[in-house]
């Protein structure tokens, strides 16, 4: 009748058995564990696909960013600029479309003393590209000095 602690085998103290002697899982542990990798896996491939949107966005970018600069250099390498409108396509579905503008010098024209030996061209280029049925967009744009040809000068 007087069994002492150290009689019951598998038990701790006087209390219920909290332990058997199986030292495996319960159901519930391994629910549990398989949730919180469930929900971690996850968050871990959206953060893998937003990185991937991330980098082919800014891979259009830069992309656009070429194109756009080529076509710029092409203007401002050309001898002759006249004001007017010009649109084109890249070879990778980008477009491009250039709006070169006189800028007329306000006070030259009010005092109408001796004209400037020069004209000044506003170059916009713009470029546009499709991204799943969105057009994105971007434009650079520059100021260009053209010499005066001598029948403009001469003309007042």
């Amino acid at each position: 009748m007087g069994q002492s602690k150290e009689g019951k085998k598998g038990s701790i103290g006087y209390g219920p058995k909290f332990f058997s002697s199986n030292n495996g899982f319960t159901l519930i542990e391994i629910l549990v564990a398989i949730s919180i990798l469930a929900i971690s896996l996850v968050v871990i491939l959206q953060l893998f696909s937003g990185g991937l949107k991330s980098s082919r966005l800014s891979d259009e970018y830069t992309r656009g960013i070429f194109h756009a600069r080529e076509k710029m250099g092409e203007i401002l390498l050309a001898k002759e600029v006249s004001a007017g409108e010009t649109e084109g396509e890249f070879s990778d579905s980008f477009r491009w479309k250039c709006q070169i503008e006189l800028i007329e010098n306000v006070e030259e024209e009010e005092a109408n003393e001796e004209k400037m030996p020069f004209n000044m061209f506003n170059v916009k280029v713009d470029i546009v590209w499709d991204v799943g049925g969105k057009e994105k967009r971007f434009q650079v744009s520059t100021i260009k000095i053209v010499e005066k040809k001598k029948d403009e000068n001469s003309t007042n």
